[in-house]
């Protein structure tokens, strides 16, 4: 199922101004798409609007031929996981009750963990490398463990859609490339459809098949890498201008403010 929204409004009324300002964009099921803009672009705003976190001030949004607003909150957890930028760092739960609770979409009221439910998180764990945390808590994990164990209840739910919000964001290089290397195997392999939202333009050229350039609470660009990534473009958005650099023995490119 696809995601969609159209002319997607929201304003922060304390402030009487637009936070987000007719967002009209579609994401295909399949695709690993990035969400990159300047801080107070509006991009954690549009993505919790697809989470439903947030109260459509005007406009719509689907999730396949149904408007989100229609799907109970258990269904639509089936259909779309979440991992946030960060949690709470003192929750005494040990990693493996974190991911487990990526199953709770499926229980029913008085419904128990069952072998399929096990299964999931075990498969989870083995995924994302997070089987020999299995027993620490979670509040004693680094910046890195701990958002790789939310990834790893995000694979346990199981579901078509994964949004991420800036999951990579105070982690150190190594953690960085770990998470998005481990994003993009989810896409890749167990077909699983990326939103992602991030700061990093090289790592959103490196890893994303599209993105989303937003600026003032509008898409200024979506597409692919190239046409997203135009030096115009970024220096109009970013208000700095930018060198791009060719790696020549893979071909990618890289995007250095001057």
């Amino acid at each position: 199922m696809n995601i969609e929204s159209k002319e997607l409004r929201w304003e922060l009324k304390r402030e009487g101004r637009a936070v987000l300002d007719g967002i009209t964009a579609e994401f295909l099921e399949g695709g690993f798409y990035g969400i990159i803009g300047p801080n107070g672009s509006g991009k954690t705003s549009f993505l919790r609007h697809l989470l439903r976190f947030l109260k459509v001030g005007s406009g719509k949004i689907w999730l396949g031929d149904r408007e989100l607003s229609e799907y109970g909150r258990k269904e639509l957890a089936r259909q779309v996981a979440f991992v946030p930028q960060n949690v709470q760092a003192d929750v005494e739960f040990s990693v493996f009750q974190m991911v487990q609770m990526g199953r709770n979409p499926y229980l029913g009221r008085f419904a128990f963990f069952g072998r399929e439910d096990q299964e999931k998180v075990e498969e989870a764990l083995r995924f994302t490398s997070c089987s020999v945390l299995r027993d620490r808590r979670f509040s004693q994990l680094s910046g890195g463990e701990a958002q790789r164990v939310l990834i790893a209840r995000a694979v346990a739910q199981d579901t078509p859609w994964i949004l991420l919000d800036e999951p990579v964001s105070g982690l150190d290089v190594r953690y960085q490339m770990e998470m998005m290397r481990l994003l993009d195997w989810l896409n890749r392999e167990r077909k699983k459809s990326v939103i992602v939202v991030l700061h990093d333009l090289n790592l959103a050229a490196r890893f994303c098949s599209h993105l989303v350039l937003m600026k003032g609470g509008k898409i200024v660009a979506m597409g692919e890498i190239q046409k997203v990534m135009d030096l115009e473009l970024l220096q109009e958005v970013y208000g700095i201008a930018f060198l791009r650099v060719e790696d020549k023995g893979s071909g990618r490119c890289f995007y250095v403010p001057k």
